[in-house]
């Protein structure tokens, strides 16, 4: 079937020539611009992109262009959406490389339009003309690859014709005021503006966010500090004179929840109860880089129980496992070393699911014991698969209503509040159980998605002030959509770029601009990586994860992706795992110690 494909947009091509629909220079004359970033120069800001970045060389003009690569099912498809006039004559233009390349125009109201190229191997000029149908105001321009055929380039698309009264920007905001004030955030509202479309929020003059709604949480702020903020009124004729300014100065920052790590941590998971490929590592011979060392893994006598039990690994399965009583010497010696020691609850094959109160009871007393055992520093929550889950009426994570997260909440509120303020909590959820809530969150409103998908946006919220470290897993993650509102990938800088700014910037679950997920403090943020190619999908080598440090706490080396702030005070970094690190002659140990000394 595909070998007839090439005649047939041979056909199309040809019915969209350039000068089949000129316009006349009496009309071009009162022509405008409408395309906005068709050059790329601002990145892919006006452009959507379901598999794009921006790139230096090659380019048509100026530094950057738009390269996309089409991959499976996807033809890497980029498009924005513009004002038009009704019943007018437009000409659509850019510049391309690369094969079977088309540029195209949407909702025309008449005859939708293409052209494209079958090879361009220098830049190569589309043009085709449309005329919009009496009652058309909006039009969608795109130009996408196509399937198996390799990335393509374009430049400078630009669509002329008759430009649109846009009218007068909105009045400047009132009402602009501080609600909830913490150590890193601060939540603002205002009045509605008749006639705006969104709002630009300053912070000490600078533009750090837009929303679509009447409030906004700003977030990556430093403990005790005074800022001003001010908000501006947007619609399509441009931004309305900002606000009165409204100050307000953020909390001290929590105490305990070991506070007294060093500014910047090395998290690693320890095979403590079971031997893999990568060997067993005994307690005393991890490294003194490792500043926190979660032992994998405790795991419930059945899924619903509650009831955990941490088993070492048996000497059958690890010739050189220690004693008992050498392990909780060598645990003593870290911690008087100023090392963090947990033990971490679930992992693949621990799933937990405390549907009880009963359930949630046993957990406490459980793991207290474990820990009382152990002398442990407190806490990991690892819970993957199906342990967390949401009920269809569960739509709004800071109310949660499913057992197995209101009684999580539950056993772990009590687990602080029986160890005191020096007890250490951390997390290592999947981005599926985290940043994938942008996209959606629940079953009820959103319409049958799966229920696991944002599930640990509740627990991680009502337990934020008692949280000492969250290190998403990004790896073993599929596609994941970005504040961009691109997709990201593994395998670079820019997923964990991406991923790690949505934490820290807070962003709307589902796209609900009333459904905030507020930004986590940079001191409780680490990034989840694997340590090595044995270690799981996702690995990045040494020089990914220089740019991803350097762009989140320098804001210098980035990629395609930009991040909201900067983060200088950002954790660290946290990988599955020392075992595997060892393997791999300690690369990631060695990439931590160099970045941060």
């Amino acid at each position: 079937m595909d070998r007839f494909r090439p005649l047939a947009l041979l056909t199309a091509a040809a019915l969209t020539l350039p000068g089949l629909a000129a316009l006349s220079s009496a009309a071009r004359a009162a022509d405008a611009e409408l395309a906005r970033n068709g050059g790329f120069e601002s990145g892919l800001d006006g452009w959507t992109c379901t598999a794009g970045t921006t790139v230096n060389s090659p380019v048509h003009s100026g530094g950057s262009a738009l390269q996309a690569t089409p991959a499976g099912s996807d033809n890497a498809r980029c498009a924005q959406t513009v004002t038009v006039k009704p019943d007018s004559q437009y000409t659509l233009s850019g510049y391309v490389r690369g094969s079977y390349v088309y540029l195209g125009a949407d909702g025309t109201g008449t005859t939708d339009v293409s052209t494209w190229t079958q090879s361009a191997p220098t830049w190569q000029q589309l043009t085709t003309t449309f005329r919009t149908g009496p009652a058309t105001t909006r039009v969608t321009l795109y130009t996408h690859g196509w399937y198996g055929t390799g990335a393509y380039n374009a430049d400078d698309i630009s669509l002329v014709g008759p430009g649109v009264d846009t009218g007068q920007p909105p009045a400047a905001p009132t009402g602009l005021k501080a609600g909830t004030v913490t150590s890193s955030s601060v939540a603002l509202s205002w009045s509605p503006v008749p006639g705006a479309t969104s709002y630009a929020v300053y912070r000490d003059g600078t533009k750090v966010q837009t929303a679509t709604g009447t409030s906004a949480t700003i977030g990556g702020l430093s403990p005790s500090t005074a800022y001003s903020f001010q908000v501006a009124a947007v619609n399509d004729a441009g931004e309305s004179a900002k606000s009165a300014t409204v100050t307000a100065t953020t909390t001290a920052r929590p105490g305990g929840g070991g506070t007294d790590l060093p500014a910047h941590a090395l998290v690693g998971y320890l095979h403590a109860s079971f031997a893999n490929g990568s060997g067993y590592t005994r307690m005393a011979d991890v490294p003194d880089s490792w500043d926190v060392i979660d032992l994998a893994f405790g795991e419930p006598t059945s899924v619903t129980s509650g009831d955990i039990r941490f088993n070492r690994c048996p000497a059958t399965e690890c010739p050189n496992v220690e004693s008992d009583a050498d392990f909780k010497a060598a645990i003593k010696a870290k911690q008087a070393a100023g090392k963090k020691v947990l033990i971490s609850i679930g992992g693949q094959n621990g799933q937990v699911q405390l549907t009880t109160t009963a359930a949630r009871d046993a957990f406490v007393t459980s793991v207290s014991k474990i820990i009382d055992e152990y002398g442990l520093d407190g806490l990991d929550i690892d819970f993957e698969g199906h342990s967390l889950s949401l009920n269809a009426d569960d739509t709004d994570f800071k109310n949660p209503k499913t057992p197995v997260i209101v009684n999580l909440i539950s056993a772990v509120k009590t687990l602080k509040a029986k160890y005191g303020d020096d007890f250490v909590l951390t997390m290592a959820p999947e981005t599926f159980f985290v940043q994938l809530g942008y996209q959606y969150y629940g079953t009820g409103q959103w319409g049958g998605q799966d229920p696991r998908a944002g599930a640990y946006l509740p627990v991680i919220h009502a337990l934020r002030d008692d949280l000492t470290l969250l290190h998403v897993q990004d790896y073993n993650s599929g596609p994941i959509m970005g504040l961009d509102n691109q997709y990201h990938s593994m395998g670079g800088a820019d997923f964990h770029i991406a991923m790690t700014d949505m934490l820290l910037t807070g962003f709307p679950v589902a796209g609900n601009a009333n459904n905030v997920f507020p930004p986590l403090r940079p001191d409780q943020v680490a990034i989840g990586m694997p340590a090595s190619t044995n270690a799981g999908n996702g690995h990045v080598p040494p020089s990914e994860v220089t740019k991803t440090l350097d762009c989140l706490t320098k804001k210098t080396n980035c990629g395609s992706y930009a991040t909201h702030a900067t983060w200088p005070a950002l954790r660290g970094l946290m990988t599955w795992s020392i075992n595997w690190d060892r393997y791999g002659g300690w690369e990631f140990q060695r990439t931590f110690d160099g970045y941060f000394g």
